[in-house]
């Protein structure tokens, strides 16, 4: 970096991971000759129309992001996929740059002005800029709980969406109370009811889509009773987690994901299994598509096993061609008759 660069621009190129924009020279007292020359000496380079990298040889990440968000001027942030990659929402870079602008700016960065490394830019705009951009991180960004309810309406399922806030509330970056609150100041929204009905749902330890899938078409829709999620267990000073817990009636419900399990996890699953055992609570372990395919069926035997261990409830249908109450007579408990929770016993949430 020249030597000959006043002190408040080279403060302000440290901040920025090197880059500038022509906005900014004269607030650092810049003079556009210098920039010329840099320019025309390949010392410096330009990234976008307007704005400047102050070194050669490929730009990286965060610079390339600083880059959008200045070529979008005024009170730009990055957004969506890129404010969730900043934040640790997201696990891997997307292939292009969010940037979110307010409604009355009009941004269009064409594929000729941009350097061969910078990404193609995307413009979000919203009427509500300084409410969504976040006061002090840098480079400017979205909140977090803006960034969640974002990427909520690019999915393309309630399944995808779902796994955002599943993601953002697991991963500790948000809570379901601020979530909440960002949605109760968005006017129009995709999925309200259901959104909010899951962020319950989080609230009350569902970490994954077939968690929530459990409790919305097996628990919920056959007036199962209401389990603890992600409960812990205590015997002889060692604890278990279960990813459901019927307490009052020694019954646990374990789900298990798409994926195969390596051997690790499968003698995992047994070393639990064992010990809910050892502390008289019975296992029941069924897959992503019992519980994804199977749902009546599922309910039956749960509640038949509920039963046997004093649950006085039954099952009821969840639609005309449920066929959790034909299975559940197989066991010589006679057909559902009526619609009730019973609640079980409250017990030590996992930590999140």
């Amino acid at each position: 970096m020249p030597a000959d660069l006043p002190d408040d621009c080279v403060r302000l190129l440290d901040f920025q991971r090197g880059v500038i924009a022509r906005s900014q020279f004269r607030a650092v007292g810049l003079d556009p000759r210098i920039i010329e020359t840099m320019l025309r000496s390949s010392r410096w380079q330009p990234l976008y129309r307007g704005v400047y990298a102050a070194y050669t040889g490929d730009p990286p990440r965060e610079g390339l992001q600083w880059a959008a968000v200045l070529r979008a001027g005024g009170r730009a942030a990055l957004s969506h996929y890129t404010a969730a990659e900043l934040d640790g929402l997201a696990d891997k870079p997307s292939e292009v740059i969010h940037v979110t602008v307010g409604h009355d700016r009009r941004v269009r960065i064409s594929r000729e002005e941009r350097h061969e490394q910078a990404p193609r830019v995307v413009i979000h705009r919203t009427d509500r800029i300084d409410a969504v951009r976040h006061p002090v991180r840098s480079p400017p960004r979205t909140r977090i709980e803006e960034t969640v309810l974002d990427l909520t309406q690019h999915a393309a399922t309630f399944d995808a969406a779902f796994s955002w806030l599943c993601r953002g509330c697991g991963r500790r970056l948000v809570t379901t109370e601020q979530l909440r609150a960002a949605l109760h100041n968005r006017k129009r929204f995709r999925w309200r009811a259901e959104v909010l009905w899951a962020l319950g749902s989080v609230a009350d330890g569902v970490h994954s889509n077939l968690e929530l899938r459990y409790v919305r078409d097996i628990e919920h829709a056959h007036s199962l009773p209401t389990a603890k999620r992600q409960a812990k267990t205590v015997r002889a000073s060692r604890s278990q987690y279960f990813d459901n817990l019927y307490k009052a009636f020694g019954v646990a419900v374990e789900l298990d994901g798409q994926a195969a399990h390596l051997i690790e996890d499968r003698w995992r699953d047994i070393y639990r299994d064992n010990f809910g055992a050892r502390s008289g609570i019975i296992t029941l372990r069924f897959s992503w598509a019992d519980v994804t395919y199977r749902p009546c069926e599922v309910a039956a035997v749960i509640a038949d096993v509920l039963r046997l261990r004093g649950w006085e409830g039954l099952p009821c249908q969840c639609g005309p061609r449920c066929t959790a109450t034909a299975s559940f007579g197989q066991a010589g408990l006679g057909p559902s008759i009526q619609r009730g929770r019973v609640s079980a016993n409250t017990v030590e949430s996992r930590p999140r």
